[in-house]
């Protein structure tokens, strides 16, 4: 079977990339599952500094894989496993991301983007609610306007996502933004990184023990309703569903 997430190394950093171009790199229950299994390798090795999060092809992630779809629980799990990581992980995105795939960018320590990356909030266009990927957003990102682009599902650009805390920076080389990040992180003594990314981390984590089973719940409900399925169907057909004016 060909692996959907690649690993490689280089002066302790290790970059996992995201290799599923057939469906956008989609969160499906195999890439979730993989990307879990990398993340444990690179949290227990200790020639591991810091893990940079990465993608091949135009789209980092396109959220959930709406014809295999990882159970909520894995998601949340895949999230906090992000978070709890004793390594901080770094997203470089180059391309495009939508509904699922933007958790992962809020689980990620530090997230930089190129300035021809895209951002959109999708889950509500087919019938559903950006419901466990919410544990990391909503401590991070700014309120006011994750309540227009949650309710809207309007595209925004990376400047935006860098305003209201999405990404850490954005630039026009993804490369260069990420180059003074992965220097700074090569020169940090790694129980230090560990100690200060616990503390960094403890309010979302807290978001996560409060949150997580309601969170999943409404994730479950939601992707089993009508709605959904009839939005994920017209998404699919390429065309409208019946609740747009």
């Amino acid at each position: 079977m060909t692996s959907l997430v690649r690993a490689a190394h280089d002066r302790g950093i290790t970059t996992l990339t995201l290799d599923s171009p057939h469906n956008r790199n989609a969160l499906s229950a195999a890439l979730v599952g993989e990307l879990a299994e990398a993340l444990t390798a690179s949290g227990t090795d200790d020639a591991v500094r810091a893990v940079v999060l990465t993608h091949d092809g135009t789209t980092f992630s396109a959220g959930a894989d709406l014809r295999d779809p990882p159970d909520p629980k894995a998601l949340v799990a895949l999230l906090r496993q992000i978070v709890e990581l004793r390594k901080p992980v770094v997203a470089r995105v180059t391309g495009h991301v939508r509904a699922g795939g933007l958790g992962l960018l809020a689980a990620c320590d530090i997230s930089a983007a190129s300035t021809a990356s895209s951002f959109a909030f999708t889950e509500v266009r087919i019938g559903v609610a950006p419901a466990v990927i919410s544990l990391p957003l909503l401590p991070r990102t700014d309120p006011r306007a994750l309540t227009r682009y949650y309710l809207t599902g309007e595209r925004f650009d990376a400047a935006e996502a860098a305003r209201i805390g999405l990404l850490t920076a954005a630039g026009d080389d993804a490369d260069a933004v990420l180059a003074p990040v992965l220097d700074g992180l090569r020169r940090a003594a790694p129980e230090a990184l560990a100690a200060t990314k616990a503390l960094l981390t403890a309010r979302v984590l807290e978001a996560f023990d409060r949150d997580a089973d309601g969170l999943t719940g409404l994730s479950a409900r939601l992707f089993g309703s009508a709605d959904a399925r009839e939005g994920m169907t017209a998404f699919l057909e390429r065309r409208d569903p019946p609740w747009v004016l």
